[in-house]
């Protein structure tokens, strides 16, 4: 009898154990699926606006517009107008953080490292010197014109760095606030939309060589797409210059974001930093680019999907946006985005003018 229970006694644990098992996994299956409900609705809306950024940009005098900016707007519109129901809001915030996390993860596809040794020492000395500068010149200017720490840690990635996308990925680390976050991304885009129209007028008046012109848009304007507008406007040789001096400047966003999550972290916990394992995923992407392991293929379609999720966690961030809280803070912040954008122009047309 003892003999048969010893035997009996396995199986019933299999059992139990299976049981369990199933029910967790339905427990599981039956939450995602009410995540899903409760998303769907804002994932909806955030997809709509994004098209309808998409179409609008086809129309001729648009096409300067990144679907960025248009959908941002758009959001802001709706929010501002009509206003968005309550039951769309986790779907907003679901598009507005994951999938905008997930759409820095992917910007290091097109990244790596041989693109910073192309540019040369050089080169290199005139990036690193302008960003660091732009940065700590932003901060410092912020302070004194009573910008808060988030909206001027914000502009000063987004001028040194590389625009929305900086502020975007600068945003996830510091846990910046909705509206600090889309006036940083009008500041940057006002004043590199400048830069764009100005720049190619200027080429000629300064003296500037097609290679030094390209370097100068590089290392200056805020968007990767607003410096290839510039450079290639001039020559062909400068908008290469541009592109691969400006890809060699976006990849300090690297450091910009750890060194940046660790200083808002600082203050909570002394002893330990959190780490943004975005960041990580992002450059275990670069250094899969840097040792040519990523086809071309899929680097041309992941950089088309990246614009859609950017997109995406734009109109998102344009929904969350209310126009009477940008009120409150002021113009303080556009007169340091103009402060930072002379800055910037200037003092990387001297170190070209000096090293180059």
């Amino acid at each position: 009898m003892r003999h048969k229970t010893n035997n009996i006694k396995p199986f019933a644990a299999i059992k139990i154990v299976t049981a369990f098992q199933g029910d967790v996994f339905s427990q599981a299956i039956a939450q995602i699926k009410i995540s899903l409900v409760k998303i769907q609705s804002g994932v909806w809306l955030v997809c709509g606006l994004t098209a309808i950024a998409y179409l609008i940009r086809l129309i001729p005098g648009f096409t300067l517009f990144s679907p960025l900016i248009l959908a941002i707007l758009l959001g802001i519109f709706i929010q501002n107008t009509i206003g968005v129901a309550p039951k769309r809001q986790a779907g907003i915030h679901f598009a507005m953080r994951r999938i905008l996390r997930f759409a820095v993860i992917l910007l290091g596809v097109q990244l790596s490292l041989s693109q910073v040794l192309s540019v040369g020492i050089t080169g290199l000395l005139i990036i690193i010197t302008t960003l660091l500068s732009t940065f700590w010149f932003t901060c410092w200017a912020g302070q004194h014109l009573g910008v808060s720490p988030s909206l001027t840690r914000l502009i000063a990635a987004g001028t040194s760095i590389c625009g929305a996308s900086a502020v975007i990925a600068t945003s996830t680390t510091t846990e910046s606030g909705d509206e600090d976050i889309t006036y940083a991304i009008a500041i940057v885009t006002l004043f590199g939309t400048i830069s764009m129209l100005l720049y190619p007028l200027l080429s000629g008046q300064l003296n500037l060589t097609p290679e030094a012109f390209g370097l100068w848009c590089g290392v200056s304007i805020h968007e990767v797409a607003q410096v290839l507008a510039a450079a290639f406007q001039v020559d062909s040789v400068s908008g290469e210059i541009a592109s691969i001096s400006k890809l060699s400047r976006v990849l300090w966003l690297v450091p910009m974001m750890l060194m940046l999550g660790a200083i808002s972290k600082a203050p909570q916990s002394k002893s330990r930093i959190a780490i943004p394992w975005f960041v990580v995923y992002f450059m275990l992407l670069i250094l899969l680019n840097s040792l040519n392991l990523i086809p071309q293929q899929i680097k041309t379609m992941t950089g088309q999907v990246n614009q859609l999720l950017l997109t995406i966690s734009m109109a998102a961030m344009g929904l969350e946006t209310r126009l009477n809280q940008i009120q409150k803070i002021g113009l303080k912040p556009l007169y340091l985005g103009a402060l930072s954008w002379l800055f910037i122009s200037i003092s990387s047309y001297g170190l070209i003018q000096i090293l180059y």
